[in-house]
């Protein structure tokens, strides 16, 4: 295939937010298969993501969010590497949709890692005795699916972001990974609170 034209390597930055040489690259790689590259450029994102995981992010921002009626209000704290990914608006953008998000789903942990082992035992044991009348051999699997259940109702990582509109059915994880592989930088969701009026 003929090399990519410019229009195409613009159309597919503006898509994904990707550089311009890997753009390039990827529609190459794809044999001008806009779709495909696409594709290539998310998988490519999420792999350099994983080893920007491994880096310091110190800088960030406290994002913050109430709701129309006032009666509902969260305090984010979302970190990166550099102060200019800080001042930048996908990653402000990133941190209003986000902290939008916990007041809507009112998680309680930011990572699984968060929950602390004796509540996991405690709702395993009750989706355990839930299960003791179906058969023996299939009593654990459904324990562990309700157990995933219920930590995507807790987890802040693992829910699905409130705007499907916006988001179509991404989870808060892939989201972070995205903006990590959008901005170059490693993303940290540090902490939240939320406050609810009565609550």
């Amino acid at each position: 295939m003929a090399a990519p034209s410019a229009a195409e390597v613009k159309q597919l930055r503006e898509t994904t937010g990707a550089g311009m040489m890997d753009c390039k690259r990827a529609l190459a790689e794809t044999d001008g298969d806009f779709e495909a590259a696409i594709e290539l450029l998310r998988v490519k994102g999420q792999a350099q993501a994983a080893k920007r995981g491994e880096r310091d992010a110190a800088e960030g921002v406290i994002a913050s969010y109430i709701h129309a009626n006032g009666k509902i209000g969260v305090l984010l704290e979302i970190n990166c590497e550099t102060d200019f990914v800080a001042r930048n608006e996908d990653f402000s953008e990133f941190a209003r949709d986000i902290a939008l998000h916990i007041a809507a789903a009112a998680p309680l942990y930011v990572s699984e890692d968060e929950v602390p082992e004796d509540a996991k035992a405690a709702e395993r044991k009750i989706f355990e005795e839930q299960a003791a009348d179906k058969p023996e051999d299939i009593r654990a699997k459904i324990a562990d699916g309700k157990l995933n259940k219920w930590l995507e109702e807790i987890v802040l990582l693992k829910q699905t972001h409130v705007n499907g509109d916006k988001f179509e059915g991404q989870t808060i994880e892939q989201i972070r990974t995205a903006t990590a592989a959008k901005t170059g930088e490693n993303v940290v969701i540090k902490r939240f609170s939320r406050f609810a009026v009565g609550e």
